[in-house]
Order: C-alpha cells, then sequence, then structure tokens
C-alpha cells in the first residue's frame, strides 16, 4: 500500500530529461541545439490552465578543464521562458525576451519550449582549435517567480517539483584547414 502510494506521488511530479544537445560550428561562431522531454506532472499543468505563469531557465555552460587547477570557465548563457494560459484568447503564450508565441494546447508550447536550435552561445575565436572542453546544459522550472501560495507548496508537495537533470558532455574544438 505505501509502495503504491509513493509510486502515484512520484507519477505526478513533473521532470526534464534532457535527450541530446550539440555545440555546432558556423561561419560566425558557436550555436547551441538541444532537446529536452518535458512532464510538468498534473499539478503545475492544472496551475498553467487555471492561469499561473510558469518560468523555465536554459542555462548552458562551457569550461576547459585543467590538471592541476579548477576548470577554465569559457562561458555561461542562459534563457528564460515563461509560459502562461489566456482564458480570454484560450492560448498559451509563451515569452522568450521580446519574442512572443501563441500556441492553441500545452503539449505545442512544451515541445517549443523542449527544444533549442541554433541559439548562439560562443564567437569562433573564443576556443582553441584541437583542444578539449567540458560542456553542460540544464533546463529548469524557476520555482522563484512562482506565485508565494505555490512556493511555499512546492517545498513540501512532489506534484510541485520537476526533477530537472543536467547534460555533460566533451566538446573538441575543430581544427579550421587553412
Amino acid at each position: 500500500m505505501v509502495l503504491l502510494l509513493a509510486m502515484s506521488c512520484a507519477a505526478q511530479a513533473g521532470s526534464i530529461e534532457p535527450k541530446r544537445a550539440a555545440l555546432i560550428p558556423g561561419e560566425d561562431g558557436y550555436s547551441l541545439s538541444a532537446e529536452f522531454a518535458l512532464d510538468l506532472g498534473n499539478r503545475l499543468e492544472d496551475a498553467v490552465a487555471r492561469g499561473v505563469p510558469l518560468y523555465f531557465n536554459l542555462e548552458f555552460v562551457l569550461e576547459r578543464s585543467r590538471k592541476y587547477w579548477v576548470n577554465e570557465h569559457i562561458t555561461t548563457r542562459s534563457l528564460s521562458y515563461r509560459l502562461a494560459y489566456s482564458s480570454l484568447t484560450r492560448q498559451y503564450r509563451l515569452t522568450t525576451g521580446n519574442l512572443h508565441q501563441n500556441f492553441g494546447s500545452l503539449a505545442e508550447a512544451m515541445r517549443v519550449v523542449g527544444r533549442i536550435a541554433a541559439l548562439p552561445v560562443l564567437e569562433k575565436d573564443a576556443l582553441k582549435a584541437g583542444e578539449s572542453y567540458e560542456a553542460a546544459v540544464r533546463l529548469a522550472l524557476d520555482r522563484s517567480q512562482l506565485p508565494k501560495p505555490f512556493q511555499v507548496d512546492a517545498i513540501t508537495d512532489s506534484a510541485l517539483q520537476v526533477d530537472a537533470r543536467v547534460l555533460r558532455w566533451q566538446f573538441v574544438a575543430p581544427v579550421v584547414a587553412p
């Protein structure tokens, strides 16, 4: 009985799982491409449908490892998303900076939040050709942006928590032929 209760609570809690990520070299520099599987859980999906805005943060970090010292920080890039439902228009509105997009369903909006394509993160000459770097990317729900009653509940209620994992990988800067 206790096991079933624990399993049902875990099923209600959300998760953000990174599927893949890559740094793609281009003419001007390097861009990030990533994909995440998002599951908000029943309580947060219901909260959004009732007009509570959710905020997500995408964080990217690139470092160069060193043998006898802490890793050298190369760059950090972050991006914030705001997801809200408008009962007047019956649409979900996703805001990133000055860009606004409307969606007919929560699933469509979450698909866009979970796909990052060609996000500029670094200038071309910032990396040394042939060097190995450690990259990390994470997409997470920003609980500090929730309304105060939800912030208090999110501490103790696992149905309001979204587990966000970090994806780490090694990246070797390509050698450019003269």
